[in-house]
């Protein structure tokens, strides 16, 4: 039987942020292994956090930025970022994670902020342009659709603010809606972003 002691319970918490008892649970199951005890406890906050979707939001922060540049547009974003509670919500890590998303905003242009609100039309209307395009490459009729999945995926990769890649991989590495997601397990709330507004002087024309 593995022996687990209170240095590698000490150690796991430091390295994940997870409480005592999730952290020996963890190292247990994982008979004494470090890494696979840290990946545990992630897939656990990714459960538990999916499992937070439907509590409500009654607090939060909005986050914004503003970039000024001399020969550049004017932009401006506030972003509206939704927890449970008032602690969470004033707490630096959550407001640096909103103005963040706002930064991100500025620079990707995303039009919506989850895959659920872009309207069911333009869907219908970019398969069919994907399906057209690719008939007119003269791609074969039988592999058309999997084209269409795969340059949709690639539509909400530049259009949908959660499924963008965030701009700053020195801060974080994988898209807004990892960054959110990553935000909710560390801070046990449910956490989304319930509002954007993007504003720009002297773009485009």
């Amino acid at each position: 039987m593995t022996t687990i002691t209170p240095k590698d319970i000490q150690a796991l918490r430091v390295e994940t942020g997870a409480g005592m008892m999730d952290a020996k649970r963890a190292l247990t199951e994982a008979g004494g292994d470090s890494e696979r005890a840290a990946e545990i406890l992630r897939e656990q906050g990714l459960a538990d956090a999916a499992k937070r979707t439907d509590r409500a939001q009654t607090e939060g922060a909005v986050g914004s930025y503003l970039h000024t540049q001399a020969g550049r547009p004017v932009i401006g974003v506030m972003v509206a970022l939704g927890s449970e509670t008032d602690f969470v919500a004033k707490s630096g890590e959550f407001q640096q994670v909103a103005n963040d998303i706002a930064m991100h905003a500025a620079a990707a242009t995303p039009q919506w902020i989850t895959r659920d609100d872009v309207p069911g039309e333009i869907v219908e209307s970019e398969k069919r342009l994907i399906a057209a395009q690719a008939a007119n490459e003269g791609k074969p009729e039988d592999v058309i659709d999997k084209i269409v999945d795969g340059r949709l995926e690639k539509f909400y990769a530049d259009n949908v603010l959660y499924d963008q890649e965030f701009i700053r991989e020195d801060r974080f590495e994988g898209t807004v809606g990892d960054m959110v997601t990553q935000l909710a397990v560390t801070m046990g709330e449910n956490i989304s972003v319930v509002d954007m507004s993007r504003v720009a002087v002297g773009e485009g024309g």
